[in-house]
């Protein structure tokens, strides 16, 4: 299989495809997903995607790491905007949190379920399928949080050895808990009761890496 493809066609024959990709691999799962029905949904030719994808991993690759990178583009900004001049650290890790749990549970329906999809047939998978999903997603937004961190821990606001393993707990208690309750945004869940358990997930995180005050 291709790792990657570059695509030579109409531009909104490309973007067809991907959605139809999206609909179609979150809807039946990548195991149980067709070409057929993929190109029936775009309104193109079976014919036309083979064109320029070797197979259904290729194309469940192109749609994975499209969706996954749109999303992380979001989270990098909002990251950027909450962590890059911390005024009130608590508040501005929360007001982070809470945004990435929105950006992440408003995005187009087909992303999130893409992510549910990777995550319930990850055995069926390519393995550098999921790899480079992983790179595009959850490993590259813990990096661009790491790189804040590094800076907080310079002005004297957090304290840690390990900026990657800090960026995962934080991860780990301001949204994790949230995504395994909403099954990653297919639940709803109220906005307040988001505010609330983000708050309670920094508050855990400033515990353990916290810097003391004097």
């Amino acid at each position: 299989m291709g790792t990657d493809v570059v695509w030579t066609g109409r531009p909104d024959k490309h973007r067809a495809i991907v959605r139809a990709a999206n609909l179609v691999f979150g809807r039946d799962g990548f195991a149980r997903a067709t070409v057929d029905a993929i190109a029936r949904e775009a309104g193109v030719s079976k014919k036309t995607i083979y064109n320029h994808f070797d197979d259904k991993a290729a194309l469940f690759r192109l749609a994975a790491l499209e969706a996954t990178h749109e999303l992380s583009d979001a989270i990098a900004l909002l990251a950027d905007r909450h962590l890059r001049k911390i005024l009130d650290l608590e508040r501005d890790l929360i007001d982070f949190g809470v945004d990435r749990v929105q950006a992440i549970f408003n995005a187009p329906e087909e992303h999130a379920a893409i992510a549910r999809t990777v995550r319930a047939e990850v055995k069926h998978l390519p393995r550098e399928v999921v790899d480079a999903w992983l790179e595009a997603g959850p490993v590259r937004s813990q990096r661009d949080i790491a790189a804040h961190f590094l800076a907080m821990r310079e002005r004297g606001l957090l304290d840690f050895e390990d900026a990657d393993k800090a960026a995962a707990y934080y991860t780990l208690l301001s949204f994790t808990p949230i995504a395994e309750r909403t099954f990653l945004g297919a639940l709803p869940i109220g906005d307040e009761e988001i505010q609330q358990m983000v708050a309670e997930g920094v508050r855990m995180f400033l515990r353990l890496y916290g810097a003391e005050t004097n």
